[in-house]
C-alpha cells in the first residue's frame, strides 16, 4: 500500500496479535487496491504458512499452524469457492477497546464491470493510486502514463465541493510537465 511500504507485515505474522503494521484510527477510512492474479497463473510455489488457501490446488495450500481465531462470516477453507468468486478478502482489526484482533472475511464476486463504467469514486481513487505509482517509479504502474491518469481523473472528478480533486488534477499536470522536461 502506498505510504505503508515501511510497515509491511510478514505474511506469517497476519494472525499474530503481538505484531503490528500500519494503523487506521477508529472512524477513519482507507482505500486499498490489489492486483488479483487468478489461481494457476503463477508457477507452482508453496504458499507461506498463514491460512489455507481455498483457490489453490491442494499441493500449493499452506498448512494452518495458527490457533483458531474469532471470525465473522468465514468460509471453510476446504470449499474451493463458487465459479463466480474472484477472491476472499481477510482483514484483521482490533476493536477500539481491545487488544485481541478479530478476523473479518468477505467473498467478492467477479462482476466484470469495465473500468469506464465503474463508480466515479472508484475511478478517481484508481487514478490517484496510479499517479502515486508513477511518482515513485513503481514497477507495478503498468502501462499508465500521466496522460492516462489525467484522463481517468478528469472523467471521474464528479462533485468537488472543496476543490481537492481539482487540486489533484493540477498536481498530475505539474508532474507531467516536469517529466517531459527531463
Amino acid at each position: 500500500m502506498i505510504g505503508y511500504e515501511n510497515r509491511l507485515l510478514a505474511k506469517e505474522d497476519f494472525n499474530d496479535d503481538t505484531k503490528d503494521a500500519g494503523e487506521i484510527g477508529a472512524g477513519h477510512r482507507v482505500t486499498a487496491f490489489y492486483e488479483v492474479v487468478p489461481a494457476g497463473r503463477l508457477p507452482d510455489a508453496v504458499a507461506p504458512a498463514v491460512d489455507p488457501l481455498k483457490y489453490q490446488p491442494e499441493k500449493n495450500r499452506a498448512v494452518d499452524e495458527t490457533p483458531e481465531s474469532d471470525t465473522e462470516a468465514t468460509q471453510d477453507a476446504d470449499d474451493a469457492g463458487a465459479p463466480d468468486e474472484m477472491l476472499t478478502l481477510k482483514l484483521r482489526y482490533k476493536p477500539p477497546q481491545g487488544d485481541t484482533s478479530r478476523l473479518m472475511t468477505r467473498v467478492l464476486e467477479d462482476s466484470q464491470t469495465p473500468f469506464s463504467e465503474s463508480d466515479e469514486d472508484f475511478r478517481f481513487a484508481a487514478s490517484v493510486a496510479a499517479f502515486g505509482m508513477l511518482l515513485r517509479g513503481s514497477e507495478y504502474s503498468g502501462a499508465w502514463t500521466y496522460d492516462d491518469v489525467l484522463r481517468a481523473a478528469e472523467d471521474a472528478t464528479g462533485e468537488d465541493p472543496h476543490g481537492l480533486r481539482g487540486e489533484m488534477l493540477e498536481l498530475v499536470q505539474t508532474a507531467r510537465r516536469l517529466t517531459v522536461r527531463e
